[in-house]
């Protein structure tokens, strides 16, 4: 009986590991012998989950955006180079051109950081540069000039007339309310400012010498008292960071050489904020 009731508990085995794919083996013998149930080793293929065990394909890296690069111009450039200038990788003043000297500048930046030296602006590169910076003013966009031109004074729109404005730092001259030449200017410092208001040119002198200062004024062109639109050779040297004595200085020798020659005696000056 007892065997008897062996075989029917391996009997009822098999069925199950026949429905399971299971392999059942009686041990050798009597059949008192325990029973051994085998299972079969899974392949691979047929693993639930087999992908989730695979790495990861290692992700494509995408360059940062490159937002400005040599041969750029324009204001933004003006503000990557004042901004360079702030941590001392360029030292003169904005051009608004991405040079040569830009390039390098934004080279050693790069490199100082660890990042890749491309020597163009990317987004990674501006963003460091703007935590380690402030927001350029006026002045330190346009440290050596070539400011827009700010909207004529109303006075200016009619007649011969030079029109300077203290606030883009230039001088319009105009004729019938159109521009003919743009030039930036400088003016005088806190302590012998340039006079504001309408006046007219009342005396030209193409080689004047200051009397005054004993300093060369090539090109003046006086409009008030001893104040006069000139050529400066410190201004085409140092730049805003000089000042004159209250004339309206011009570094760009040519352009106050051809002005000199269109002026008439008479003409209007507006100087204006």
């Amino acid at each position: 009986m007892r065997t008897e009731g062996m075989r029917r508990v391996i009997a009822a085995l098999v069925a199950v590991a026949a429905v399971g794919g299971c392999t059942v083996q009686a041990s050798e013998g009597d059949g008192k012998g325990p029973v051994r149930v085998e299972l079969p080793k899974s392949s691979p293929s047929s693993s639930a989950g087999a992908e989730d065990d695979k790495p990861d394909a290692e992700p494509t890296k995408t360059p940062p955006k490159v937002l400005l690069s040599p041969g750029d111009t324009g204001r933004d450039v003006r503000e990557l180079q004042a901004r360079l200038r702030q941590v001392a990788w360029i030292f003169e003043g904005p051009t608004g051109t991405y040079d040569g000297t830009t390039e390098e500048a934004v080279k050693g930046f790069q490199g100082k950081r660890g990042l890749p030296k491309t020597g163009e602006t990317d987004a990674v590169t501006w963003q460091r540069l703007l935590k380690m910076t402030h927001e350029p003013g006026k002045w330190e966009l346009y440290l050596m000039g070539g400011q827009p031109a700010d909207k004529p004074d109303a006075r200016c729109l009619t007649g011969r007339v030079l029109c300077i404005s203290k606030s883009s730092r230039t001088l319009r001259w105009m004729v019938d309310g159109r521009t003919v030449t743009t030039v930036p200017v400088r003016f005088g410092s806190e302590y012998t400012p340039t006079r504001e208001g309408v006046f007219s040119v009342y005396w030209k002198s193409r080689h004047h010498v200051s009397t005054l200062y004993d300093s060369p004024m090539p090109y003046a062109m006086f409009f008030s008292g001893g104040q006069a639109v000139h050529y400066s050779s410190d201004f085409a040297a140092r730049g805003y960071a000089g000042a004159s004595h209250g004339c309206v200085n011009v570094r760009d020798e040519a352009v106050i050489a051809e002005l000199f020659d269109e002026v008439r005696d008479g003409d209007k000056v507006v100087v204006h904020w």
